[in-house]
């Protein structure tokens, strides 16, 4: 694998089991994705879009196939092993905020920090706080945010341990249309200032096409890779 690359993913299929038999989600994708490039996963619900995000973050083990996550095959891992390179070098931004009630916006942005160990700098949570426009908002508790400043947290949180890789599964889909847009910009901005791979599950064809690149899923599998030239 090149060095230059940061999500390698081969043939990856995911079958359940259900009542009913089995269910395919995913069937052979495979695709490689370079350090700092923006790809986008777009597809009609039930394609398997977040399926796919989940075992490439680790979160999942495939049935068949691999992910190998900045150079390292992570099927090849105990889950401690999967969920400390998620600390080391993966960021998320989920659709429902997945914020902590008990904490403060503060607190919520230094969890990754304090997962990962060693000396925590509240300054970085202040100045990431700041920079999503929070800076007078550090010390409420998400029940008194709106939902565009919690989702603003939860990026900020996302930030706070400097990963590589960026994973945002429909990061707007809670938001009207202005503060979604103004949450797309902060994304984009972030990941421009800090040099992250982003990989962006949406149905917002027009936010996709602001990355680079889109793979496009129907009945678990790739139907299309187009450059978008962004």
């Amino acid at each position: 694998m090149s060095v230059q690359s940061i999500l390698k993913v081969q043939h990856l299929t995911k079958i359940y089991a259900t009542a009913s038999g089995s269910l395919t989600v995913l069937h052979g994708v495979g695709f490689d994705l370079s350090a700092g490039c923006t790809c986008a996963i777009v597809g009609p619900s039930g394609s398997g879009k977040t399926t796919l995000l989940g075992l490439c973050a680790g979160l999942d083990q495939p049935t068949a196939g691999t992910v190998e996550l900045d150079g390292r095959d992570i099927g090849r891992l105990t889950e401690d092993e999967r969920a400390l390179i998620r600390n080391e070098c993966v960021g998320f931004v989920f659709q429902n905020f997945q914020l902590i009630p008990t904490l403060t916006a503060r607190e919520n942005v230094l969890v990754p920090l304090e997962l990962r160990g060693g000396v925590v700098r509240e300054q970085d949570a202040v100045e990431l706080l700041a920079r999503v426009g929070l800076g007078d908002r550090l010390d409420h508790y998400p029940a008194q945010l709106s939902g565009g400043e919690q989702q603003r947290v939860a990026l900020a949180r996302a930030f706070s341990n400097r990963p590589r890789l960026l994973f945002c599964d429909e990061p707007t889909g809670n938001l009207d249309d202005d503060t979604a847009h103004a949450m797309v910009d902060l994304i984009f901005g972030l990941n421009r200032e800090r040099g992250t791979t982003l990989v962006l599950v949406t149905h917002n064809l027009d936010l996709a096409r602001r990355t680079q690149r889109i793979l496009r899923l129907r009945g678990g599998a790739v139907v299309a890779d187009e450059p978008t030239g962004a």
